[in-house]
């Protein structure tokens, strides 16, 4: 239990109604958790309104209700105090809960809309290979040491990620690699965290479902760099025409990585094949697994991050070397018929471009590149006629189909997608509604040497549709097709 007073140092309260030198057991924004003697900060989400559960939440036992409006029942013995924005009230307050264990550690937070995953994850193998207790709060998992966790969010709600960050104090954690997204940003989950450093990967179309404008986008992004402390770095891919946009009104110390400008870390691709590529950085040159322009920001990313928290040049090209390639993430496997099979999490214009791109660099002109590709549902619909336009263009055959088509009819999603193919691309399209039949007809329609790509996915296990999550690993099926192939 902590005082109330505590856990509202540094909030900056409009009004107060009742005393705040009071014991609280819990912070809830949840009202359905919330019990005797818990603090309910009431927030307002995109769906629902925590105001109009503040009665819910004292009737449960809240001691004390953190919200915007006052309700027009205050109930006596129940402490209310008011405040500009709760997300905000709730970022600081669930670090003063948990103690502020982003101080004891150092956070580094990614973001940028691509390459957040493979950055974060990378970054914890390498860590973790150099010997250091690491942690990582990702899309694909929460790490906390050696310790797994499933991850439910790119940015977990703020309570979480101080309870992980407290756990990974208590577990002696030096280092926590974060994934940041453009909604935990817009919705204050990062505010109140102490951040060692923070990476800019790229910036291209994403999300405008939410954030209306792509100036929106990029200046929610950027928001994570203008609030860095002057004693923290700041990352940026200046290849990315928003990179230097990142920088610009930042405290903290600014460095820059690319492959094509003048950097501050500066790389080179020298040599790719299938199996991988060889790379230039900082002079030294070094075989890497991770193949693809895209891999080698990435990597570079990596590389001056490690360096930048003090690990020797040398080792991290070392360790570096070492490091396999991220689940979903351009994650491939050859059948017995040398049918090159790739899964990719590839879900924006821009990935799936990059993704293409590095798949018709690799072949010889003599294979067909079959492309399984759709779009979510209920997401940012501008980017399906793009995304059909990209697969149609970029492979020999694009196959459209469902992925997570959630409340909207998957064959709707697919017409949309197929307003961006070009007349003289029709006939390499096929729209097959079921995503298992589409990876099968891929894999019938592809012959020795052929590659398949099945993208959007990634390292996602599960198809939603309707609100029902049913199991789908895009890799489980393409390997379960390939090998039917051959009975």
């Amino acid at each position: 239990m902590m005082l109330l007073k505590d856990i509202l140092y540094g909030v900056s309260l409009s009004a107060v109604s009742g005393s705040t030198n009071i014991m609280v057991n819990e912070v809830h924004f949840d009202s359905r958790k919330v019990e005797m003697d818990d603090v309910f900060v009431a927030v307002r989400g995109t769906i629902t309104d925590g105001h109009e559960y503040i009665s819910k939440a004292v009737e449960s036992g809240a001691i004390a209700v953190i919200c915007e409006e006052f309700p027009e029942l205050m109930v006596n013995g129940v402490t209310y105090l008011k405040v500009d924005n709760s997300n905000s009230a709730l970022a600081v307050i669930a670090s003063n809960f948990y103690e502020n264990p982003s101080k004891n550690l150092k956070l580094v937070g990614v973001t940028g809309t691509n390459g957040k995953t493979t950055v974060t994850t990378l970054l914890y193998d390498l860590f973790t290979k150099a010997g250091y207790k690491v942690g990582l709060l990702s899309t694909i998992r929460v790490m906390i040491h050696d310790k797994q966790y499933p991850a439910t969010h790119t940015t977990p709600d703020v309570l979480s990620i101080n309870k992980y960050l407290s756990q990974m104090n208590e577990e002696g954690v030096e280092f926590c690699f974060m994934e940041v997204s453009s909604h935990g940003i817009h919705q204050k989950r990062t505010e109140g965290l102490h951040f060692a450093g923070a990476i800019f990967t790229n910036l291209s179309h994403d999300h405008l479902d939410y954030h209306k404008t792509f100036a929106e986008y990029r200046d929610t992004k950027k928001k994570l760099f203008d609030d860095l402390p002057k004693s923290a770095f700041c990352l940026s891919n200046v290849d990315d025409k928003n990179g230097l946009v990142m920088l610009q009104n930042t405290k903290s110390k600014k460095l820059t990585y690319a492959l094509k400008s003048y950097a501050d870390y500066r790389g080179q691709i020298l040599e790719k094949q299938f199996d991988g590529q060889l790379l230039k950085i900082d002079e030294n040159e070094i075989w890497t697994k991770l193949i693809g322009d895209f891999n080698a920001y990435n990597l570079l990313a990596i590389y001056a991050t490690a360096c930048e928290l003090g690990l020797d040049k040398i080792e991290i090209l070392r360790l570096i070397s070492e490091l396999e390639t991220v689940d979903g993430r351009f994650q491939y496997f050859i059948s017995k018929d040398k049918i090159k099979a790739i899964v990719d999490y590839a879900h924006t214009p821009d990935a799936l471009k990059n993704v293409l791109i590095t798949i018709n660099a690799l072949r010889t002109g003599n294979e067909n590149v079959i492309t399984v590709v759709g779009c979510g549902g209920d997401r940012d619909k501008s980017k399906r006629p793009v995304m059909g336009h990209i697969a149609s263009e970029m492979s020999d055959q694009a196959i459209f189909t469902s992925d997570n088509p959630r409340s909207e009819p998957p064959m709707d999603i697919i017409k949309e997608m197929e307003n961006g193919v070009e007349p003289q691309n029709t006939k390499k399209i096929l729209s097959i509604e079921d995503r298992g039949q589409a990876i099968k007809a891929a894999c019938k329609l592809a012959a020795s040497n052929d590659i398949i790509l099945v993208a959007g996915k990634g390292h996602e296990t599960y198809q939603e549709t309707k609100g029902v999550r049913t199991d789908f690993d895009d890799y489980k099926e393409l390997q379960k097709a390939l090998e039917s192939l051959n009975k």
